[in-house]
C-alpha cells in the first residue's frame, strides 16, 4: 500500500523551461553520457511511434494496478511543457492512457508522456502527434476507484524521478536529469557534441577511430594480435 495514497501537490520546482529545451535538441544518449551514463530508463520503455523528440519537466503520478484516476487528477495540474511520468505501485500490463487523455493533455501543452506500464489506441497517439513512451501495448481497460499521489518522487523503469526534473525522450529511450543539474548536464552535452563533430569531419575524410582515439596502444596493451592470413592461426600461441 502506498503510504502516501490520496496526495497531489499543486506546485513543484520545475528545471528552467529554456535549460529543458536545449537538453531536448542533444538527444537522450548524449545527455546520457553527458551525466555519466546515468538516469536512463529501462530499455523495455520504448515510443509507440518514432520519430519524435522531445523534453519536458516531469509531473509524477504513482498509480495503482490497472487504475488509471490519478492520471485524470494529473491532468489538471500539468503546465505547459510538462511531461507525464506514470508508474504503478505494482507492474501492470493495463493500458492506462489512451487518446482521450492524450488530447486532454495535449489541450494543457504537455509535451508527451512516460508510463512503465501499457498505453492503447495507438494509432490516434500517431494521428495527435502526441508522444508517448511505455512498456507495453494493452488494450486492457482501467478502472477509478484506488486513490495514487501527483507529484511526489517515485521509481520509474528504474529510475528515480522528482517532480520537475528533466525527461528527454527520443527513439533511443528515455533518460532524467536532476533539476540542480541541468546547467552542468547541457554544459557538458555541448562539449561532448563539439568534440563529436569535428571527429566527424574527420571520419569522413577517411582516419580510423583507432587513431583518432588512440586506440591502437590500449588495444595491444590488452593483447590484441594481428596475423596476415588465415593459416597463420593455427601456428599463433594458445590464447591464456
Amino acid at each position: 500500500m502506498n503510504p502516501h495514497a490520496g496526495i497531489a501537490v499543486r506546485t513543484i520546482p520545475r528545471t528552467d523551461h529554456n535549460l529543458v529545451m536545449a537538453l531536448g535538441e542533444h538527444g537522450v544518449a548524449t545527455v546520457h553520457e553527458a551525466q555519466g551514463r546515468t538516469g536512463l530508463l529501462a530499455a523495455a520503455i520504448s515510443p509507440a511511434w518514432s520519430g519524435a523528440q522531445v523534453a519536458g519537466t516531469a509531473v509524477t503520478v504513482s498509480v495503482p494496478p490497472g487504475d488509471n484516476w490519478m492520471i485524470h487528477v494529473a491532468v489538471e495540474l500539468c503546465r505547459e511543457g510538462d511531461l507525464l511520468v506514470v508508474a504503478p505501485t505494482t507492474p501492470s500490463e493495463a493500458g492506462y492512457l489512451g487518446d482521450l487523455l492524450a488530447t486532454a493533455l495535449q489541450a494543457r501543452g504537455v509535451r508527451g508522456a512516460v508510463i512503465d506500464a501499457g498505453i492503447r489506441d495507438v494509432a490516434q497517439l500517431r494521428q495527435l502527434r502526441f508522444p508517448v513512451w511505455s512498456r507495453w501495448i494493452s488494450a486492457t481497460g482501467t478502472v477509478k476507484e484506488t486513490l495514487g499521489t501527483v507529484n511526489l518522487p517515485l521509481v520509474c523503469a528504474g529510475q528515480l524521478v522528482q517532480p520537475g526534473d528533466t525527461v528527454v525522450a527520443d527513439d533511443d529511450g528515455v533518460v532524467v536529469v536532476p533539476r540542480r543539474e541541468a546547467a552542468a548536464v547541457l554544459a557538458e552535452c555541448r562539449r561532448r557534441d563539439a568534440a563529436e563533430a569535428a571527429a566527424r569531419v574527420r571520419y569522413r575524410a577517411g582516419e580510423l577511430s583507432l587513431d583518432i582515439h588512440g586506440m591502437r596502444e590500449r588495444l595491444a596493451a590488452t593483447g590484441l594480435r594481428y596475423l596476415d592470413h588465415l593459416d597463420a592461426v593455427d601456428q599463433a600461441e594458445e590464447p591464456r
